[in-house]
């Protein structure tokens, strides 16, 4: 059962990934600009939900000027690639597959795996625009949040879920690691952004589906991988100490580590 899910999560997250790479150069914006609209050539950026989904390509040839998907059918023009949107395809799709893989093999067949398995894209998509950036997007962090806290209760009030979480700490576990970041941005607002409060709270919900401790432990797990990124780039003189450093692709590392850990406890 166990390795049906791997191959499940792995099978998701390739799939996802593959549509992450668009997403991410249309969200890499300045504050107070409008998404991306088109393609880093020029070209209209078209396609399912306004352009929102596709594959991370763009293809011109002699009759049109925009193209998304799949190759064109046999007897129409030889597309010819233009810009790529940026984040390495095969790679984010990689990364995505082993995450989704990893957090199958650790959380087994409890009901909480699907909203590990959904959030997970979301978590990379963030990471991506926030090292391109150095912002994470009101419309992925606020969602991410709600969107975990209300799945993780429905699990928790299936009658016949074999679920592994309290989802009250849950609650509270958002509101504490929100709280505490919501603290440290007034307390030096030049440090962090208000990006990194609004997602601590979706991943407080997270980590606080298994506990206080997975809770303290992912959050401080995400300060330290952050603070040896900050402390490495220092060393090898490439950032000084007042450079500013993109928190969330290490705070959702810190959270993927304590979900890894909260679940291999309950398993």
């Amino acid at each position: 059962m166990r390795l049906i899910l791997i191959v499940m999560g792995a099978l998701w997250g390739a799939w996802s990934g593959l549509l992450l790479p668009r997403a991410a150069h249309r969200l890499s914006v300045d504050p107070e600009e409008p998404w991306k609209g088109q393609c880093p050539d020029g070209h209209p950026i078209t396609g399912p939900f306004d352009g929102w989904l596709g594959w991370a390509h763009c293809t011109t040839d002699t009759d049109t000027t925009g193209s998304y998907g799949p190759t064109p059918p046999s007897g129409t023009p030889d597309p010819t690639p233009c810009g790529s949107y940026g984040p390495n395809t095969p790679a984010v799709s990689t990364a995505t597959a082993l995450l989704c893989a990893t957090l199958a093999a650790a959380t087994g067949p409890h009901p909480e795996l699907l909203v590990w398995l959904l959030a997970t894209p979301v978590a990379v998509l963030l990471a991506l625009v926030d090292l391109r950036v150095h912002r994470l997007p009101d419309v992925l962090t606020l969602p991410l949040a709600a969107a975990t806290l209300t799945l993780l209760g429905i699990t928790a009030a299936l009658p016949v879920a074999d679920a592994a979480g309290s989802w009250p700490t849950a609650l509270y576990g958002g509101l504490a690691l929100g709280a505490t970041y919501e603290a440290l941005y007034l307390l030096n607002p030049t440090g962090m952004g208000f990006g990194d409060v609004k997602l601590a709270l979706g991943l407080g919900t997270a980590l606080g589906w298994y506990g206080w401790p997975v809770l303290v432990t992912g959050a401080f797990a995400g300060v330290l991988y952050g603070a040896v990124y900050g402390l490495g780039m220092v060393a090898l003189r490439r950032a000084g100490r007042k450079t500013a450093i993109p928190l969330g692709p290490f705070m959702l590392g810190g959270a993927f580590t304590g979900l890894l850990l909260g679940a291999f406890a309950v398993a």
